[in-house]
């Protein structure tokens, strides 16, 4: 792995640079403290030094809204149209971001494989760059440690000077040829930040602990301050769920089959004709939703299908955490399976 400083007075000559490569997408601020992907047309206004995006890069493999094929019922035709798949360069990815995304290709590569998602990947550079953990962020509880370059091409690791390069894959070396100016060695770092937010348990043992939990209390209490928006998926970069639906123009001869993001925390989400729905109240939904991180595909992969952003807990419509969710259910777990005390005054006499 090469090495090198990349000084805070080149990062915009460096953005010029990978532009003159392909598509680049970096967050931008879009408020006083919210930030998204975009796509670059002045290095400027790139963001390197953010806590999260609201929407993670997920958002350019698999569309919230997307036209999946046009139809014309004069001559029984369909057309399912060209998946656009150039070169893209995603810069000031975070690690967790980029393990979600990792994820998503695990999903889609199983049974029927989705292949508009699977062009999109194609052909896609990889930029990392470090984060300072807010109260929000316990990507390192779900096995992702701060610094982990796994899925990454290039990363770029903040320090006083500017950012120290790690050129990590031939793609990350092919990008950076002919950037001239890199110091060989790179500068000391300045980010040693410890997670404030943690989950009790380490994330192998939760399908323990999930097999415990159907029935906790936690999910009614939980309940009974969920208000079903869904934010919490459609903020999630690895929720997957999508709804499928044709639209037909006036004269019922042609339309357009339409896939959009959908989320399990809709009332609509389980149900079924006849008036029928599988997860009736919010308790299920909560429950569904939380068992798909830390159980259902957990014990398929071995990892968990949350990679801790803290998206969910930060968007939050109603406050809800869900850490303190998986904490909470930890502690039940302790206190009914294993006879452990519950904590008392925010200490536990006997932590695991």
């Amino acid at each position: 792995m090469e090495k090198y400083q990349l000084n805070i007075n080149q990062i915009e000559t460096f953005i010029s640079h990978i532009q003159d490569k392909g598509m680049v997408y970096a967050p931008h601020k879009t408020g006083d403290n919210s930030y998204r992907f975009n796509k670059v047309e002045d290095p400027k206004e790139v963001v390197l030094d953010y806590n999260r995006t609201l929407n993670s890069i997920k958002k350019y493999f698999l569309p919230p809204r997307e036209v999946l094929l046009s139809f014309s019922k004069k001559d029984n035709s369909y057309n399912k149209g060209d998946i656009e798949h150039g070169k893209k360069i995603f810069l000031g990815v975070h690690n967790y971001d980029i393990k979600a995304v990792l994820r998503l290709d695990y999903n889609f590569v199983q049974g029927n494989t989705e292949d508009n998602y699977l062009k999109r990947r194609e052909n896609c550079i990889f930029i990392g760059v470090s984060f300072i953990p807010d109260e929000y962020h316990f990507s390192q509880s779900v096995g992702i440690s701060l610094h982990e370059m796994d899925g990454f091409d290039i990363y770029l690791e903040k320090n006083r000077e500017g950012y120290g390069v790690s050129i990590i894959t031939n793609k990350g070396k092919e990008l950076i040829d002919g950037f001239g100016g890199l110091a060989k060695d790179m500068g000391t770092s300045s980010n040693h930040t410890e997670f404030k937010n943690k989950l009790k348990y380490n994330y192998n043992r939760l399908p323990e602990v999930f097999e415990h939990s159907w029935n906790a209390s936690i999910w009614e209490e939980v309940a009974k301050r969920c208000v079903g928006c869904g934010t919490c998926n459609l903020v999630c970069p690895t929720c997957y769920c999508f709804d499928v639906e044709d639209n037909v123009d006036l004269s019922l001869m042609q339309g357009t089959r339409e896939r959009n993001w959908d989320s399990c925390m809709l009332n609509s989400f389980a149900a079924v004709a006849g008036g029928e729905n599988f997860r009736k109240s919010l308790a299920e939904r909560q429950r569904h939703r939380v068992y798909r991180k830390f159980k259902y595909i957990t014990d398929i992969t071995g990892e968990p299908w949350c990679v801790g952003c803290g998206r969910c807990s930060a968007y939050c419509t109603a406050g809800i955490s869900i850490v303190e969710i998986v904490n909470d259910l930890c502690e039940e777990y302790e206190t009914k399976y294993l006879n452990r005390p519950v904590e008392q005054n925010g200490l536990n006499t006997a932590r695991l």
